[in-house]
This record gives C-alpha cells, structure tokens and sequence, in this order.
C-alpha cells in the first residue's frame, strides 16, 4: 500500500494548458476519487503518475518513488479495457502479472484463484467477444488487480456501462477491493459514483485542471446503493455538485 503523493503538477500540450498546479495526497491503502469536467486534465494525471507521460512541472511519487520516465509503480487501467481479443479469458488476466514478471504459470494459477470472486468462473476458455459489457470491464479489472503493483489507477472504469450494470459493479468493486487492502485513484464524471466507493474526493477545475476541493466521506463502508438516499450522503453530493459548479 504505497502513498501517492503530487505536488504543483503542470503540463501542457503545445499552446493547450492542461494541468496547473496540481497538487493531492492519497495515503495508502485509500480508496480516492476525481471528479470534474470534461478535458480538464483527469486522464492526464493518471498518465503521469502511471509513468506514461513527463510532466513540465511539478513531482509525482507513489511510495516515496518518482513516477517520471517510471512505468510499472502502480497498475493503470484505461477508460477503454483493451482486452486482446487473440487471447482467451485466462490469458487477458494474466497479462498484467507476465508484465511485471511474474512466470505464466504463476500467473495463471493466481488468475484461476481469483475468476469466482471475479464473476468469471467457467469463462477461463471464452474469448473477449463472447463477453458482456460487466464481464469485459470485470475482466480488464482482475488483469489490472493481479499487476504486481499495489496502487491502481482506475480511469473511469464503468463510464460505457449502463446504470444497471454500474451499480452491480459498485457493490461488486467494493466486495473485491474489501477482502484486499489497495491504494486507488479513481476518475469518474459520476459523483454518486465517487461518493458510494471513495475515502475521499477530490474536484477538478475546468481546463487548465487543478484540485479545488478535497472532500473527506467518512460513512462506514460497504455502502449500499441506498445509501444515496442517507441525509449525509446528499449533503456531500450538494457539496461537490457545488464545487463543480452544478
């Protein structure tokens, strides 16, 4: 469970200013979440602190480490789940650990622990195509999980699922997530989202991005999708809508 840790992030692409003076800390094992507007620079970010992208200003570490030019501290997932489809089931999970190095059959024998707690049991031989919607992003999530790195960045995990599908994988995340302490970046656009699976949230400007409140959820966990009814819940999504302009 390593600390992530950026301080007076900046970048810019060309003459487009995208991130400015950003600056947030997640201890470890701490479930965050970002939300904010559109292009604001989210993505960005977790670009950064994934090692995929030098930043023009600023520090990003996780676990005391730099990130810069340092691919392989945390376990990233993009918005899309970029599953290969010439792999089976099995074989897209265990990527993410061969990756990191760990042998294949280490790597299948940790997968085929973790398929039933993954809602994918008896799909260890199906191809990506054969596939729902939950079960991909399940798929792309247990890849991610099984990275040897113990911070993950999650980039809008379930923004292409419906709102059905959403909340079964809200409880879902918070069972997995629950029984296997993490530390977490998540982005969302959704601010009940951020609220049922967060430690604490944190809001973006509009481009250039920078974090302009930095909101504790302190309800006890796991949170049911009722909880968006509690008189302490609506409060804060009045307090982050607020921050967000809304």
């Amino acid at each position: 469970m390593s600390t992530i840790d950026v301080r007076g992030l900046g970048h810019t692409f060309g003459d487009l200013r995208v991130l400015k003076d950003v600056s947030l800390q997640a201890p470890g094992g701490t479930f965050a979440s970002i939300v904010g507007p559109s292009a604001c620079g989210k993505s960005t970010l977790l670009r950064v602190l994934a090692g995929l992208l030098v930043p023009d200003e600023g520090t990003a570490e996780v676990g005391g480490v730099s990130t810069v030019s340092r691919p392989g501290l945390v376990s990233y997932m993009p918005q899309k789940d970029l599953l290969l489809p010439w792999r089976r089931v099995l074989g897209n999970a265990t990527l993410g650990a061969e990756v990191g190095g760990i042998k294949r059959a280490e790597a299948k024998r940790q997968a085929g622990a973790l398929m039933e707690r993954f809602g994918l049991a008896g799909f260890e031989r199906a191809w990506p195509s054969q596939l729902s919607g939950g079960m991909r992003q399940r798929l792309a999530l247990l890849r991610t999980f099984l990275a040897p790195a113990k911070t993950m960045l999650l980039d809008e995990p379930f923004g292409a699922l419906d709102a059905i599908t959403r909340r079964e994988m809200h409880g879902w995340l918070q069972s997995v997530l629950g029984a296997e302490q993490r530390t977490v970046l998540f982005i969302t656009h959704d601010v009940e989202e951020a609220l049922l699976l967060s430690d604490r949230v944190y809001v973006m400007s509009p481009r250039p991005g920078r974090i302009i409140a930095d909101v504790p959820v302190t309800f006890p966990k796991p949170r049911p999708s009722g909880a968006v009814l509690a008189p302490e819940f609506i409060r804060l999504k009045a307090e982050l809508l607020g921050a967000l302009g809304g």
